[in-house]
């Protein structure tokens, strides 16, 4: 309350007490154009003034009275009454406003005595300073401040317990969210920031700082920073123990095998396998890999390891399995068994690109589809194509394995052909994401190209792909000998001369031959089996390997689901640049990853192991 003893000019509150929020309304002896003029003072007006019905109150700490200014703006009422409301909503303490015209008084901000050394402090809710406040009350009390980690100096992993390794680097990201992990009761306290400090690597410490905030009292927050000791421990885990002791100490081994007749066989799906499980890294828990004859053998410490590889395995190929156990030890006393468990697994022997004759069955169940098909995809499920009709039918592991068939040739007896003429009958057709376009062809063998006269006109499904002049690769049906069941029964089919199944570029890449890749590929850590191999069988794998190669350029479905590398070592020359402008598929680099080699025993063996 403030007394003001000024009089007002029409005489309303003289000698009388006024609030600062008294609103004046305007009377006798006041007028707009007066306060515009400025011929009325301050003392003749309280702390608010209402022109013609509208207020503005004015807000300050003394109890003096200021004068508001009316800019030109107010000379209309709805321009003045827009003004305040504006000032209002924005309610900005000391800034002033150009707008409205007006000037505002800063607030500042009080400051108090601590109530345990006196100091002048802001207030808070425990009315103490900092230092006091920390003098009262530890956050950190309870938090542990020295643990003991497991650390196996022969892989660089770090024990979680119960069982499971972690592969960590010192000073890493995922060794400091380990670290933190392991400390306790840090769900009590707000974790606001946490690092290491440099240690000496042979002391067997790490240390890591962290700054934790709690409230306190009176709802007063406090942060406050403590140091963490790891001691480090070493001890090997399982697997390297074993290791150590004896390599051939396994517990569970996954055999994956297909059975190929020894004419037609070729370790391409293997090589497709070999990619998918490094690129999803499921052979992190392998102690071993062993390359065998028509096969690959896993074997692991766990067998539920095992496990988990073969259903990656049913995933990604159709695959029928049995496991056989063999009895190891036996206690008596604790009647606990210890067997070795071993994995049967038998990959389906159809493979891209075959040639396959459906058995009436099959082909009844898939709508009367064939007989003769081209497997053109292997996953999960087999994929099969009539190149005369375009459809198509996908067959399961257990449609497959329910009425196996055979193929009536592979992709080994592929013989090569060149177009001498090629005519479209219909506009293209997309089955499956593939696109086909059906035409009419006249082809001859490469073999008798200029030596004799036979001609083969054949229908085909690459008619988008074929021109005059170009080179296909086929099944001779003209003049293999089929000796299939399957085919016997199917009376009164006439077997085409010839069945295209993909487009050559083998004589454009003569001119590349014996010339690095831009790119590259990984491969598995395998002892390989030495007792069936000769030089003969190595020359076979390397042309196999060349020809998986060939189909990952040609074929970009085929490399969706596996990881190719930049080749750093490649280095384009003048003549390779000439002969880019080929029309020979290559990969674009813009598939390529960056090969990120951080350590040999991180390749060979994962980064986490249980």
């Amino acid at each position: 309350m403030v007394k003001h003893n000024n009089v007002i000019p029409n005489g309303h509150f003289k000698g009388q007490t006024l609030k600062y929020n008294t609103k004046i309304r305007a009377g006798r002896g006041f007028s707009l154009e007066k306060l515009k003029a400025g011929d009325s003072t301050p003392e003749e007006f309280g702390t608010a003034t209402q022109v013609q019905g509208s207020y503005m109150p004015i807000v300050r700490e003394k109890p003096t009275v200021e004068l508001v200014k009316v800019t030109e703006e107010m000379k209309s009422f709805k321009a003045y009454d827009k003004l305040r409301l504006e000032r209002n909503n924005k309610r900005h303490v000391g800034v002033r406003t150009q707008e409205a015209g007006m000037f505002t008084v800063p607030q500042t901000i009080g400051s108090v005595l601590c109530c345990k050394c006196g100091i002048l402090m802001q207030p808070n809710a425990a009315n103490m300073c900092a230092k006091c406040l920390r003098s009262e009350v530890d956050i950190t009390e309870g938090l542990q401040k020295h643990l003991v980690i497991i650390h196996c100096p022969e892989c660089e992993s770090y024990l979680q317990p119960p069982r499971t390794w972690m592969k960590m680097q010192l000073e890493s990201k995922e060794l400091l969210t380990f670290c933190i992990k392991r400390s306790k009761n840090l769900n009590k306290v707000h974790l606001v920031h946490a690092e290491f400090i440099w240690t000496e690597p042979h002391s067997k410490r790490i240390k890591v700082r962290l700054r934790v905030q709690k409230e306190v009292l009176n709802g007063a927050v406090l942060e406050q920073a403590y140091t963490v000791e790891y001691v480090v421990q070493d001890q090997m885990c399982e697997s390297c123990t074993r290791v150590q002791a004896n390599p051939d100490q396994w517990v569970a081994a996954v055999q994956l095998r297909q059975h190929v007749s020894h004419r037609r066989s070729h370790r391409r799906t293997f090589f497709y396998l070999e990619q998918l499980i490094i690129k999803h890294d499921e052979a992190r828990n392998a102690i071993r890999i062993k390359q065998m004859d028509q096969g690959i053998d896993f074997f692991f410490v766990n067998r539920s390891h095992a496990g988990k590889f073969v259903d990656f395995v049913g995933e990604v190929a159709p695959i029928r399995k049995r496991n056989d156990k063999q009895l190891v030890s036996h206690d008596p006393k604790s009647n606990n068994y210890n067997y070795k468990v071993t994995f049967s697994v038998e990959i389906c022997p159809r493979c891209r690109e075959d040639l396959i004759c459906l058995p009436p069955r099959v082909a009844a169940s898939q709508g009367n589809l064939g007989p003769l098909v081209i497997c053109t995809k292997v996953t999960n499920s087999i994929a099969l194509l009539d190149p005369f009709t375009h459809r198509r039918c996908f067959l399961n592991a257990e449609q497959y394995w329910r009425a196996p068939f055979k193929a009536l040739l592979s992709s080994r007896q592929l013989v090569e052909y060149i177009v001498l003429d090629i005519k479209t009958d219909s506009s293209a057709v997309i089955v499956g994401g593939s696109k086909y376009v059906v035409a009419d062809a006249k082809i001859a063998r490469v073999s008798d190209f200029r030596k004799n006269d036979i001609i083969f006109n054949v229908r085909t499904h690459l008619g988008h792909l074929l021109n005059p002049g170009d080179y296909a690769l086929g099944y001779d049906l003209y003049g293999a000998n089929s000796n299939d069941i399957e085919l016997d029964r199917y009376k009164g089919f006439v077997l085409p001369e010839v069945i295209l199944i993909k487009k050559s570029y083998e004589e454009k890449r003569q001119r590349k031959q014996n010339k690095p890749r831009s790119w590259k590929l990984k491969s598995l850590n395998m002892e390989i089996d030495n007792s069936t191999r000769g030089r003969d069988h190595e020359e076979k794998m390397n042309a196999e390997y060349e020809q998986f190669k060939r189909d990952l350029e040609e074929n970009p479905e085929l490399r969706f689901n596996i990881s190719l590398y930049r080749n750093k070592e490649y280095q384009p020359s003048e003549m390779a640049s000439e002969t880019d402008g080929e029309d020979i598929p290559s990969i674009p680099i813009e598939e390529l990853l960056a090969d990120l080699d951080l350590s040999d025993k991180e390749l060979e063996d994962g980064s986490m192991k249980e």
